[in-house]
């Protein structure tokens, strides 16, 4: 296997890579505000739609009705999110998280297992060193306060 980090180490496929490491993100227009308001709505909308859609729409008294219509008020959230400046490149940074989580070398199962065992041997002595100040320490506040 090689150093080369621009090859997925598991199958030493190349890594699709950017020139531009930062992207300069673009301001919102007034557009994007109304998407992020109808979107907000929608999903004050999906959190009240148990409550108070029986009472409106006869055919919400099923419980599945309802289910459709709050997963129905999410989806198209999310699609208005998406629309914007901002829900564009959150998708960008998460095609980009993965692209990276391509690039890291994960320890070995025995790897983990071992540094596991030294951190609770830590965590341990840390303890026990803690309590021997806390008994110290109340200890010698007995004795000045009497």
């Amino acid at each position: 296997m090689s150093n080369d980090k621009s090859r997925d180490a598991l199958s030493e496929a190349p890594i699709p890579q950017r020139n531009n490491s930062a992207e300069v993100v673009k301001t919102g227009s007034p557009f994007d505000v109304v998407l992020w308001l109808v979107a907000l709505t929608l999903l004050a909308a999906a959190l009240m739609v148990n409550q108070y859609l029986p009472a409106y729409w006869v055919p919400a008294n099923d419980v599945w009705v309802r289910v459709g219509v709050i997963l129905a008020c999410i989806i198209v959230a999310l699609g208005l999110l998406y629309a914007t400046h901002q829900g564009k490149g959150f998708v960008r940074l998460l095609k980009d998280s993965r692209i990276e989580l391509r690039r890291v070398t994960w320890p070995t199962k025995q790897e983990t297992v071992t540094t596991s065992w030294q951190v609770l041997v830590v965590v341990i002595i840390a303890a026990i060193a803690l309590w021997c100040f806390d008994y110290l320490i109340s200890w010698f506040m007995k004795f000045i306060i009497g």
